[in-house]
C-alpha cells in the first residue's frame, strides 16, 4: 500500500497519478486519509500530554505524603486515576483511527509510473515490441532494442490503431486447440466438467507430456537465469493475501476455503513473495530471484463468450512464476532483465509475439509499471495474453513488511518487489498446437523436443 510519507510528500502528485488509474474521486480518498491520520496524531498528542501529567503527578504522591498533606496527595491520587481512564480512552481511539487508516490505505491502488501510458482501457495500451514472424512495414519501427522498447521515447503503437493487416495470418485455414485436442487426444473438456466443471480439464497422454515439457523447459530456463527454485504451498492465509495486494478481493476472483479461513492462490506471486514478509533482509543479498512451479486458481468470474473457449481461460492452470525482491536504485533492471528472459522463452518457443506496456485505465491494482506479451492464435486470429511482468515499486513491500538494511548507513527502508508469468501454460499450449499443425501431425519446437521427447505429436 502507498505510504503516509508518499502522500504528505507529493499530495498532488499521488491524486494526478492515481487519476491516471482511473480512480474516481481520487482528491477525496486521499484528503480523507490524510484527515483520519490528523485525527490519530491529535489523539497521539493528547495521550502523550495526558501520560506526562499523570508521570508527574504519579511523583508528587510520595512527596506530599512524606510532607504529611494527605489530602493534597489523596487529590493528586484522584487526578491520577482519572488520566488513567483518559489516556485508556485516548489509546482506543487511536487504534480505531489507525484501523481506519489501515483500512482506507488498502482501498487505494498503486501509483503508476510516469511512463505509463493515459487511457481507460486494453485499446490504449502500446505496442512496443514485436517479434517471432516477418512483419510489414506498419511494425517496422517496433523490432528495436529492449532498451528503446522499455523506454519512454521508445517507438509505439496504441491497439486501437493496430494494422491488424499486418498479423502473422497463415496461408491456409487451421483447426482451433479444442479440435486438435480432440483430433489427437491430447485434452479432454467434457471429462474435466464430468469432474469438476467447466475451466478444469483433463491432460491426456502426449497432451499431458506437453505440460511437463513446458514447465520443465520453463524452469530449467529459469534457473540457468539464475532464479532459485521454490515449491511453496497452494494455499495461503489473510496475511498473505493482503501481502501482496490480492485482498480484499474486490471482483471475486479468490476461492476461498471457509472452514479453515485459507485461500487458493491465484499465482505462485502469493507465496513466494511472503517468503519475505516482516523480514529484514541485507542489501549485499539483493537481488532475491525465485521462480516456482504451483497450479493457480482463478474463478474468472464475470468471464463469457469466445475468450472462454478451450484453454483460453480456466479456472485451474499451470503457471511458472518468476519474483524478485530488489533496491530502489536496481529494480528497473530488473524489470528488463525479466522483460528479457520472459522474450527469450517466447523466442524459443517460436511464436509470434508482441509485448505491450499497459496504460493507467488496464493496469492491476497493485502495478506500478506493467508489460503483457501476447502471442499469435494462427487459428483463432487473435492475440492471447501470456504474461504480465510488473514492477511494484515499494507498494507489497509496505504491505509485507519487507526491507533491507542498507550497507552504507545501515538504514533500514522498504524493498522494491517485481514478479512475472515465465510463462503460464493455456495459451502457449493453444499458440502452440494451432501455429505448428502440419498434415503431419504437430511440430515440437526444436528447443522442447529434449523436454517433450519427440519432434511431433501424431
Amino acid at each position: 500500500m502507498l505510504t503516509l510519507k508518499q502522500i504528505y510528500d507529493g499530495e498532488d502528485a499521488v491524486i494526478a497519478a492515481l487519476e491516471k488509474k482511473h480512480v474516481n474521486n481520487a482528491r477525496e480518498i486521499i484528503e480523507g486519509v490524510i484527515a483520519i491520520d490528523r485525527q490519530r496524531k491529535a489523539a497521539q498528542q493528547k495521550k502523550d500530554a495526558a501520560s506526562a501529567e499523570m508521570n508527574k503527578m504519579s511523583k508528587s504522591i510520595g512527596m506530599l505524603m512524606g510532607q504529611g498533606k494527605r489530602e493534597e496527595a489523596e487529590n493528586a491520587k484522584a487526578q491520577t486515576a482519572a488520566l488513567k481512564e483518559t489516556i485508556k480512552q485516548l489509546e482506543q481511539e487511536m487504534d480505531s483511527e489507525e484501523q481506519k487508516l489501515t483500512q482506507a490505505l488498502l482501498q487505494i491502488p498503486n501509483v503508476p509510473y510516469a511512463i505509463v501510458p493515459e487511457g481507460a482501457s486494453a485499446e490504449d495500451n502500446l505496442a512496443v515490441k514485436v517479434g517471432g514472424w516477418a512483419f510489414g512495414e506498419g511494425l517496422k519501427k517496433l523490432d528495436q532494442s529492449a532498451d528503446k522498447a522499455f523506454s519512454a521515447s521508445g517507438a509505439a503503437i496504441a491497439l486501437k490503431d493496430w494494422p491488424a493487416s499486418e498479423n502473422p495470418e497463415p496461408a491456409s485455414a487451421k483447426l482451433p486447440h479444442w479440435e486438435l485436442a480432440k483430433k489427437y487426444n491430447l485434452i479432454d473438456f467434457d471429462l474435466g466438467v464430468k469432474i469438476s466443471g467447466a475451466g478444469f480439464p483433463v491432460y491426456i497422454g502426449q497432451g499431458a507430456r506437453l505440460q511437463r515439457a513446458l514447465i520443465n523447459f520453463f524452469l530449467a530456463e529459469a534457473n540457468k537465469a539464475g532464479y532459485t527454485e521454490i515449491m511453496p504451498p497452494t494455499v495461503v492465509n489473510q496475511a498473505s493475501g493482503y501481502g501482496t495486494g490480492q485482498l480484499p478481493d474486490k471482483e471475486g476472483q479468490m476461492y476461498h476455503c471457509e472452514v479453515d479461513d485459507l485461500y487458493l492462490i491465484p499465482t505462485a506471486e502469493v507465496p513466494v513473495t511472503n517468503l519475505y514478509r516482516d523480514v529484514i533482509l541485507d542489501e549485499k543479498d539483493l537481488p532475491i530471484k525465485n521462480c516456482a512451479y504451483t497450479e493457480c486458481f482463478r474463478r474468472e468470474a464475470g468471464s463469457y463468450g469466445k475468450d472462454v473457449r478451450g484453454l483460453n481461460r480456466l479456472h485451474e492452470f499451470s503457471k511458472i512464476e518468476i519474483v524478485r525482491i530488489d533496491t530502489p536504485e536496481h529494480s528497473d533492471a530488473s524489470h528488463r532483465e525479466m522483460l528479457a528472459h520472459v522474450e527469450g522463452l517466447l523466442k524459443k518457443l517460436e511464436l509470434p509475439y508482441r509485448i505491450l506496456r499497459l496504460s493507467g485505465g488496464d493496469m492491476s491494482f497493485t502495478a506500478a509499471l506493467c508489460y503483457d506479451f501476447e502471442v499469435y492464435s494462427e487459428a483463432q486470429h487473435r492475440w492471447l495474453e501470456v504474461s504480465s511482468t510488473s514492477n511494484f515499486d515499494t507498494y507489497q513491500a509496505n504491505r509485507l513488511h519487507c526491507r533491507y538494511r542498507r550497507d552504507e548507513d545501515k538504514k533500514v527502508t522498504l524493498c522494491h518487489t517485481l514478479n512475472g508469468s515465465a510463462l503460464a501454460l493455456p495459451r502457449i499450449v493453444a499458440a502452440l498446437l494451432e501455429n505448428n499443425q502440419t498434415d503431419e501431425g504437430i511440430r515440437i519446437p526444436k528447443a522442447l523436443q529434449p523436454y517433450f521427447g519427440d519432434e511431433w505429436i501424431r
